[in-house]
């Protein structure tokens, strides 16, 4: 293995992996370089069982650097695993997990300070016994998959990146820049981080517990009359809104419309108003000068408290705390 000075971040390839996984995370070692004049002492090296050409999903194809077995040899201090998914006759995601590359994954991960995954590259992680016993994040599309395969691994399809020791991972694709800043952040401290963030136009560096989900991007109904009454919540979000009233918007009774939503939503109408209102509330907090006070009205709340015991619920945050972490800068 070629001699390497400071800090190594060796990614792996393999046939159909996502080529944002891949391509994302150098860019963002590549600023913290520029940002500390190559304080930071990264070198990212790309690494397949061969070194011939690797075809992404995307149908790019990428020249590795190094093969495994000679990455083997030496010592690494990131071990970045992306991840890769086919789809069935029915359009299911399903995420690739070769066996002879999860050996390859479990002999880096010895040599390895820190492991991390990508998207469903937790997958590959858990076939590799890496996160037996352990807290881990991937992309909620195989979220259940992933904890069905391996009920040993704690799966939580919310935050954008978990930590559990020297064992990082991380959600959607998007989110390998998020986990990339996390990495940096821990390496060199936050005021590095947050010039990188700039430098990418990333005018807020999510910790770990943001969300990777967002109440319109969650699980759309099978039934007509759900996908009503949600729009119906949207519209009217910031008035009372009760079980009694809903049922009558829907024509049904309380109970069966509490059915419906346990159904098709997986929640009870009351928890899901209240997430409609956290997102309400989140975009007001990060989009506007509204007060705590008028944020609160706006979406619902009714009360100050009752906003503040929301968000500590659901995001473990204040409002005052969420506002000065993710405000986006208002435009001169």
């Amino acid at each position: 293995m070629p001699e390497t000075a400071g800090r190594l971040i060796l990614i792996v390839l393999f046939e159909g992996v996502d080529l944002l996984d891949v391509t994302g995370p150098p860019e963002v070692f590549s600023l913290a370089l520029r940002e500390t004049e190559e304080a930071a002492g990264y070198r990212v090296l790309l690494a397949a069982e061969t070194l011939d050409p690797v075809t992404t999903g995307a149908g790019v194809r990428i020249l590795p650097d190094i093969t495994f077995a000679r990455a083997a040899a030496g010592s690494i201090d990131t071990l970045i695993v992306p991840g890769a998914v086919e789809f069935d006759e029915e359009r299911r995601v399903h995420p690739l997990v070769d066996p002879r590359l999860v050996e390859w994954v479990r002999v880096l991960a010895g040599r390895t300070h820190r492991i991390t995954s990508v998207c469903v590259g937790a997958h590959l992680l858990a076939a590799a016994g890496l996160l037996d016993g352990k807290r881990a994040t991937t992309h909620w599309s195989t979220a259940q998959q992933l904890a069905a395969d391996h009920p040993a691994v704690e799966v939580d399809a919310d935050p954008i990146f978990i930590r559990e020791g020297n064992v990082w991972t991380g959600a959607g694709i998007s989110a390998c820049l998020d986990l990339s800043l996390a990495l940096i952040a821990d390496d060199l401290g936050e005021a590095v981080a947050l010039r990188v963030a700039r430098q990418l136009v990333m005018y807020l560096k999510r910790p770990s517990g943001q969300s990777q989900f967002s109440v319109p991007l969650e699980q759309v109904s099978t039934t007509r009359r759900i996908e009503d009454l949600r729009h119906h919540i949207l519209r009217h979000i910031g008035e009372p809104l009760t079980v009694v009233d809903l049922a009558a918007y829907a024509h049904v009774s309380d109970r069966h419309l509490t059915r419906l939503f346990k159904t098709e939503l997986g929640t009870t109408p009351h928890a899901y108003i209240e997430s409609v209102r956290v997102e309400k509330a989140r975009h007001e907090l990060e989009s506007s000068d509204a007060t705590v006070e008028r944020v609160a009205t706006l979406c619902g709340f009714g009360t100050t408290d009752t906003l503040v015991r929301a968000f500590r619920r659901r995001l473990n945050l204040t409002p005052t705390e969420y506002r000065r972490r993710f405000r986006v800068p208002l435009a001169p």
